[in-house]
């Protein structure tokens, strides 16, 4: 694997721990960039994103060098600040270790439980009154001990379904096992997971470390870094479903260098939701070149219609933020959605679909704007009536910036709408609230902000 070296494709601050806590940091992707910050699970607690991860010592590194575990937490997805650290001397584990690996947080009854990995043998356990701490050793043991099942007990996830929490771990062979309602122990024996024609970073036959479990519709889904698997049990069995990159996933300058067997290994991650939108976190060495000095990134989620999850975009700007000088911006990337249901479309991509009384989405930090006259919305309706799109600033209830008109002439069809913008600050959170008529439903594609003056007419550009 020595093969990788550091390549830089942008001058990296390599930044110290005392420098970084307290200090906010917008980045973009990564997140938190040049300081080690990896092996990402987000959660949201009370209505705050937390990252709990871990910490790759540094860019000299020559293996895996991780002295602590890291929380990072986030009004938006944009900006993050470092939060606490753990040292594993605070543990059971006791001074000197740098092992540290992945790690998972969940919450129940008032208490946060944050797990962590003994390298690669055991997990352990800490519990706070607060997501960032402080935190206390409860059992002065290994959560997970390594002779529990025939597998490695590490990298553990924590999913919960129902009132139920579920610990999910190991490596090639995954188990799983019902939590204790005190989190510290196990209800049942792991039980393990069945996965039908699984593939990985090596091969078929062959999973990963790093398992992930989440839901949507109804549908488990079984991750282990850029693969997955679906159920629709919890327990399995799964079967393999596919990867969520691919060679076109890349903006220029983030496919290479990678890890020696592809970009499909080592995206170490999770899959969260927040203000009905879903994101991927996920591992990448595009901007150090080092393999053992990982960054954070995130990217948007998008399923489609059968279920699969398609192609992630791994790019510079990440979530939570968008750049009207870099041209059209995706309508299914918002960033807060109020009765919004993604679709596919018809060329491969996705629509926003919105029916019945007035919805909206909203787009935080587009940036870009102070020298934009005019925006266009790629959209559709159905219906006999026409509808209705207002643009508003800082809220769903702010200033109306423009109104757009949706026409239904061609039924269906996605047309153009252009508006006329009032002078804007450079960077502003618009909000898109969606009146359809009765019986309508309004379908949003993209909308791009322009220079240019408003056409004398609305429709096809």
């Amino acid at each position: 694997d020595r093969e990788i070296k550091p390549m830089h494709t942008k001058p990296l601050i390599f930044l110290s721990v005392a420098s970084l806590l307290g200090s906010p940091v917008n980045a973009g992707n990564p997140v938190v960039p040049a300081a080690g910050l990896n092996d990402p699970h987000i959660h949201i607690f009370n209505g705050k994103a937390y990252l709990y991860a871990t910490h790759d010592k540094s860019i000299e590194n020559e293996s895996f060098i991780m002295e602590d575990w890291w929380i990072w937490s986030s009004d938006d997805l944009v900006n993050w600040e470092l939060e606490s650290v753990q040292d594993p001397a605070d543990t059971y584990i006791g001074p000197g270790f740098q092992s540290a690996w992945a790690n998972d947080a969940a919450y129940r009854d008032g208490k946060y439980y944050w797990y962590f990995s003994e390298a690669n043998e055991q997990t352990g356990v800490v519990v706070a009154d607060s997501p960032v701490g402080p935190w206390t050793d409860p059992l002065g043991k290994p959560f997970l001990a390594k002779d529990l099942t025939p597998t490695h007990e590490y990298d553990i996830s924590v999913f919960e379904d129902q009132g139920h929490h579920y610990a999910i771990f190991g490596v090639w062979d995954f188990y799983i096992a019902c939590m204790g309602e005190d989190m510290i122990s196990l209800a049942e024996t792991p039980r393990k997971i069945s996965i039908g024609n699984p593939v990985g970073p090596y091969g078929e036959g062959y999973t990963d470390d790093k398992p992930f479990v989440h839901k949507r519709n109804g549908t488990y889904y079984l991750s282990w870094g850029a693969f997955y698997a679906t159920s629709d049990n919890v327990y399995g069995p799964y079967e393999y479903r596919g990867a969520i990159l691919n060679e076109d996933s890349f903006a220029p300058g983030y496919s290479e260098p990678t890890w020696p067997n592809g970009f499909l290994q080592g995206r170490h991650g999770s899959f969260f939701e927040w203000h009905n939108q879903s994101y991927f976190a996920y591992c990448d060495i595009s901007q150090t070149g080092n393999r053992y000095f990982r960054d954070t990134f995130i990217s948007y989620v998008h399923y489609k219609d059968n279920g699969e999850i398609a192609p992630i975009r791994v790019d510079g700007i990440g979530v939570g933020e968008y750049d009207a000088i870099r041209g059209r911006i995706e309508a299914e990337d918002y960033f807060t959605a109020r009765n919004a249901v993604k679709r596919e479309g018809p060329d491969g991509g996705f629509l926003v679909s919105i029916e019945s009384g007035t919805n909206y989405i909203g787009f935080h930090n587009v940036g870009g704007l102070s020298d934009k006259r005019t925006i266009t919305v790629r959209a559709s309706a159905t219906g006999t009536s026409d509808g209705e799109i207002e643009i508003r600033k800082e809220s769903s209830t702010g200033p109306v910036v423009t109104k757009l008109t949706v026409r239904t002439d061609r039924p269906g069809e996605l047309q153009d709408f252009t508006g006329e913008l009032p002078e804007l600050d450079d960077k502003e959170d618009l909000y898109f609230v969606v009146k359809p008529s009765t019986g309508q439903e309004i379908n949003l594609d993209y909308f791009q902000i322009n220079q240019n003056a408003v056409p004398s007419a609305q429709g096809d550009q």
